[in-house]
């Protein structure tokens, strides 16, 4: 999960131009996908599900095409270096556990959203409280002086991450969508980006800035940036961080995003491999 650093306050919020679409957008009642059929009472309930089986399918390493089970898969992950999340089909399902173990059969270990409480032959290793907010009113608008970063720059970021610790990022995250930084004398300062793509919506996240340019916008600027990106392809951006993240989660809302859900966010593994606490 991404417990994003707080956007800055001193740019201003109103008036609020570029509405964002309705946060019903993109939601399904069933959504079909190359892995299966995703069953939900909407899409951002199961995000990660609804990315790997959709925009992310790419990036998925799932029971069906390991040869390990039937097809459609019902349990799908993100490589090791890319995103530390898996997702089942239908959490309620012993069958998608069955093939998230087969999954990770090795001992590793996966971050679920909003699972239940895992079956007999599971260990829990960490669970964080999380909110799910929405895009409602966010200006959003591009910010001249970012610039788009790539795996060459995964050294700087992962720097700052270490620094600020919004959240997991590993050395392929950048991969997962369109990723901004703002640089001073030629050192990254801030940056934020896409991670979840739902059908129909993008995830901001990894915002973050360095505590010697704090309380400048930086990071305001760089989420309304990464929304205009967004919003051009016709998605509409949402967003996780940590419950107790109260100064982050009244910020966000401050500049046009609404709470939708509390989700929680669990590390599971079979026993067997090494610890680690949730993302």
């Amino acid at each position: 999960m991404t417990t994003n650093a707080a956007p800055s306050t001193s740019t201003s919020t109103s008036p609020r131009t570029g509405a964002s679409p309705s946060p019903s957008a993109g939601a399904s009642a069933s959504t079909s996908t190359s892995l299966g059929t995703l069953a939900s009472p909407h899409i951002l309930d199961n995000p990660a599900w609804a990315s790997l089986s959709g925009p992310h399918a790419a990036f998925a390493e799932e029971a069906a095409r390991l040869g390990n089970g039937p097809f459609p898969s019902r349990a799908a992950l993100y490589p090791s270096d890319v995103a530390p999340f898996a997702a089942l089909a239908d959490p309620a399902d012993p069958a998608s556990w069955a093939d998230l173990r087969r999954l990770l059969a090795d001992g590793g270990i996966a971050t679920l959203s909003g699972a239940p409480a895992p079956p007999d032959g599971w260990e829990t290793v960490g669970t964080v409280l999380g909110v799910q907010l929405v895009d409602t009113s966010l200006r959003a608008e591009p910010a001249p002086e970012a610039v788009r970063l790539g795996l060459d720059d995964v050294p700087e970021i992962l720097a700052l991450i270490e620094l600020t610790r919004p959240g997991p990022f590993l050395p392929r995250t950048v991969e997962l969508g369109t990723y901004l930084g703002i640089r001073h004398q030629g050192r990254l300062i801030a940056m934020a980006g896409e991670r979840l793509r739902p059908p129909g919506w993008t995830e901001i996240s990894a915002v973050c800035t360095h505590p010697d340019h704090r309380g400048r916008g930086l990071a305001t600027r760089l989420v309304r940036a990464v929304a205009a990106g967004i919003r051009e392809r016709g998605d509409v951006p949402f967003l996780h961080t940590s419950a107790g993240n109260t100064t982050a989660i009244r910020l966000y809302e401050s500049i046009g995003f609404t709470l939708r859900r509390r989700p929680s966010f669990t590390a599971v593994r079979v026993p067997g491999g090494t610890a680690a606490k949730a993302s």
